[in-house]
């Protein structure tokens, strides 16, 4: 196999979320909120979680609002588990 075959082998299996960016104001690091929706198994009742996630943005592309794409990677920092794939929409300028 090539190493470019190889490259995509890997990356397909890593997760992929999208959310919201919550905070932006680490270096080179923001703070997505991703919202998990879904139906309680007694009670049938649908069920928001969410959770937080730090992102690694080496460009400081995204802003507070925005929804990004995030995909899991290798630990970059201590909490830092997460690279920036794209920013899906830009949150409105006010």
């Amino acid at each position: 196999m090539t190493d470019a075959t190889q490259t995509q082998k890997r990356e397909r299996h890593k997760r992929v979320l999208t959310g919201t960016v919550v905070s932006d104001k680490m270096d080179k690091t923001v703070v997505v909120q991703v919202v998990r929706r879904y139906r309680h198994p007694k009670y049938k009742k649908y069920v928001h979680e969410r959770a937080k996630y730090k992102a690694h943005d080496p460009t400081n592309d995204a802003r507070v609002g925005d929804t990004v794409r995030i995909v899991e990677s290798r630990p970059l920092s201590r909490n830092k588990r997460w690279r920036l794939q794209s920013v899906v929409e830009r949150a409105p300028l006010s």
